[in-house]
């Protein structure tokens, strides 16, 4: 990760601004097979939600918070866009709206292309802490909007 470049972009954004009124929340590379796909649908406007295990989250990892900025790298861990987080709200995986899928902005947008890929990603994530998924596992689902 080229930290230097991701400062820059970053300060890029704040030129007019108050920095007090911008806090930086994370840094993000999305997971899953095509981090550049995810983060493309970001920039286009298509993805405005996403969602991770609620349960998982270290307690020193960053865990969204409703009016932070954050960076999207792109898959080769360059700044492509930064978004504001609108909405987060912990729901369990078998009440994950439909709309919430549709927001996601992935495959068909459908509940049920959101519960399979999910499905999978969660229990490859569950398996590697040494834990067993469920239907009912914690989620974060984050609202959020391109403003950069």
């Amino acid at each position: 990760m080229d930290k230097e470049k991701i400062k820059t972009y970053w300060f890029n954004f704040l030129e007019d601004k108050n920095p007090l009124d911008y806090p930086l929340g994370d840094i993000t590379l999305f997971g899953g097979d095509d981090p550049d796909e995810l983060a493309q649908l970001v920039y286009n406007g298509t993805k405005t939600a996403t969602t991770s295990s609620y349960a998982l989250y270290e307690p020193t990892e960053y865990m969204p918070v409703v009016g932070d900025y954050n960076i999207i790298l792109d898959g080769q861990e360059n700044p492509l866009c930064i978004t504001k987080t609108l909405v987060t709200e912990v729901v369990p995986f078998n009440q994950v709206s439909a709309e919430h899928a549709y927001h996601e902005g992935e495959g068909s947008r459908t509940l049920d292309y959101w519960r399979e890929v999910h499905e999978s990603f969660f229990k490859n994530e569950y398996q590697e802490f040494g834990q067993p998924f469920t239907f009912d596992i914690p989620c974060l689902c984050e609202v959020f909007e391109r403003v950069y």
